[in-house]
C-alpha cells in the first residue's frame, strides 16, 4: 500500500537531504541570534478563517472534532505566522523585544499537487516581533540571502524581489475609484492585491476586466508595478543591505504583493535567476496581527518569512554547486566512520569493549553483529564509507588501525587505537 498522493516518506538517502536543510536553516536563524519555538501540530479551524483569508481556508486537511464530538473544528496547521501571533499575543509580557524567533514546523495544505507544491511539506519561518523600524526588514532578508547562501547558492544564482504593500495601499486610494459612488472599503483593497498578485500571469484582458469595479485599467497599474523606484519604506531596507554586501542579492519589484489578507508593509518573495521554479521563499509585515489575535489588547509590529523545503530542495539539485555540498554532507552523515572487524570470534568480547570506547568518544562506530569472515567486514567497511577499519585478531592486545582510503596500516595497543581514533 502506498502513501496517500501529496505525502511524503523519507527513506535513509531523502531523510538525509531533508536533515541537511533543516540542520542548515537552524544554523543560520541561530547565527542571527534568534531562537526556535515550536506549537500545536492542530489548532482551531476559526484561527485560520480569521487571520488567514479565504483562499487559506480552502487549503486545509480539518479535524472533525477535536477532544470530544461537536467540540471546536480543527485543522491540521497550514503555516505558522497565526500559531506563532496567538503564542506571542498570550505571553508577549514575559519576553524582550524585539522578540527574534524560529520554527521548523511540519506543515499540510489540502490542494491540487503541482510541481513545488505537495500537501505535505517542511518550512523555515523566522519572525521579528516588537520592532517597527526598516532596520527589523533589513535583518529579515539579510537571514534569508544567508539561509540560501548556506546552501552553496551564489548572487547570479537567487534574487530578493522586494516590494512595499503599503505603496501599493497608497496607489489604490489615491487612484481607484468605485464606479457606483461608495467609499472603498478594506475588502476592495484586498481584492485589489488579488489582481495585482495575479496581473503578471494574467492577460491584459483579463486584467482589465478585473480591474473595472475599481476605475483602473491595466496600463496603470502594470506601469507602477514595472517602476523600479524604491519607496519610502523600501529605500532605508535596501540602503542597510548595500551596508552589509548584500544588496546585489535584492531588487525592487511591485510585481510582488503577497496574497495572505494580513500583509501591511514591506513584502518580498525570493526566486532563482533561472526562473525555473517557483518562489523559494516569502514573506514580510503583518503589524496589524497581533492586534487582530488579541481583540486589541496586544498591539506590536511583527514581520516574518517562510520558505519550505520542497522547492528549495530542487533549486539545490539543479545547481552543481549546491547539489555537491549537499551530497558531500549528506554521504558524512550515513557514513560509518569506524568499522570494527572481529578477526577471531573468542576475541568478540574485547572488540565490543573497543566498539563502546569509540562510541563514548563520539565516533560513528559499527561491527558485523555475527561471525563472519575477515574479507566480509573488510567488504561491509567499504560498503559504509568507513574512513577506518580496527582489526581485532591474532595480534591481541595490539590492533590494527587501516585508513581504508590509503591502505596505510600501524599496529598499536588498544588503548592507543582508543585513543588515536576518539
Amino acid at each position: 500500500m502506498q502513501t496517500l498522493p501529496g505525502f511524503r516518506e523519507f527513506y535513509p538517502d531523502t531523510c538525509a537531504r531533508r536533515n541537511y536543510i533543516l540542520e542548515t536553516w537552524r544554523g543560520v536563524a541561530r547565527r542571527y541570534g534568534f531562537v526556535e519555538y515550536d506549537g500545536a501540530v492542530v489548532e482551531p479551524l476559526g484561527l485560520y478563517e480569521k487571520k488567514s483569508g479565504g483562499e487559506l481556508v480552502g487549503q486545509m486537511f480539518t479535524v472533525a472534532a477535536m477532544a470530544e464530538p461537536g467540540e471546536i473544528k480543527g485543522a491540521l496547521r497550514p503555516e505558522m505566522t497565526p500559531t506563532l501571533a496567538r503564542m506571542v499575543a498570550a505571553r508577549e509580557r514575559e519576553f524582550r523585544k524585539p522578540m527574534k524567533w524560529f520554527s521548523v514546523p511540519n506543515c499540510f495544505r489540502h490542494e491540487r499537487q503541482q510541481r513545488g507544491r505537495l500537501r505535505e511539506f517542511y518550512q523555515l519561518n523566522v519572525d521579528i516581533i516588537g520592532e517597527q523600524s526598516g532596520a527589523a526588514d533589513a535583518e529579515l532578508v539579510a537571514v534569508l540571502v544567508d539561509t540560501l547562501r548556506a546552501f552553496g547558492l551564489a548572487e547570479n544564482e537567487f534574487v530578493v524581489r522586494l516590494s512595499s504593500r503599503s505603496a501599493w495601499q497608497s496607489f489604490f486610494r489615491e487612484n481607484a475609484k468605485r464606479a457606483d459612488g461608495a467609499a472603498l472599503t478594506d475588502e476592495d483593497e484586498y481584492a485589489f492585491f488579488q489582481i495585482v498578485d495575479k496581473a503578471e500571469r494574467a492577460s491584459a484582458e483579463k486584467t482589465n476586466a478585473a480591474l473595472v469595479p475599481f476605475g483602473l485599467d491595466a496600463e496603470r497599474v502594470l506601469a507602477f508595478m514595472r517602476s523600479k523606484v524604491p519607496s519610502v519604506d523600501l529605500a532605508p531596507v535596501m540602503a542597510d543591505l548595500t551596508a552589509r554586501g548584500l544588496g546585489g542579492f535584492v531588487e525592487v519589484d511591485y510585481a510582488i504583493v503577497r496574497g495572505l489578507a494580513y500583509y501591511t508593509g514591506v513584502v518580498f518573495e525570493v526566486f532563482d535567476r533561472a526562473k525555473t521554479e517557483r518562489a523559494m521563499a516569502g514573506g514580510g509585515r503583518y503589524d496589524g496581527l497581533l492586534a487582530l489575535m488579541s481583540d486589541g489588547k496586544v498591539n506590536l509590529p511583527a514581520l516574518g518569512f517562510g520558505m519550505g523545503d520542497v522547492v528549495l530542495e530542487k533549486v539545490i539539485e539543479s545547481l552543481p554547486a549546491a547539489k555537491a555540498r549537499m551530497e558531500a554532507w549528506c554521504a558524512a552523515q550515513r557514513a560509518c566512520e569506524v568499522f570494527v572487524v572481529v578477526a577471531k570470534e573468542e576475541l568478540r568480547p574485547q572488540a565490543l569493549s573497543l566498539v563502546q570506547q569509540l562510541r563514548d568518544a563520539g565516533r560513528r562506530v559499527d561491527f558485523a553483529l555475527t561471525e563472519a569472515k575477515v574479507g566480509k567486514q573488510f567488504q561491509a567497511a567499504e560498503a559504509l564509507g568507513a574512513r577506518y577499519a580496527v582489526l581485532v585478531g591474532e595480534e591481541w592486545p595490539q590492533v590494527k588501525v587501516k585508513t581504508l582510503a590509503t591502505r596505510e596500516e600501524q599496529l598499536v595497543s588498544h588503548e592507543a587505537a582508543a585513543a588515536l581514533l576518539g
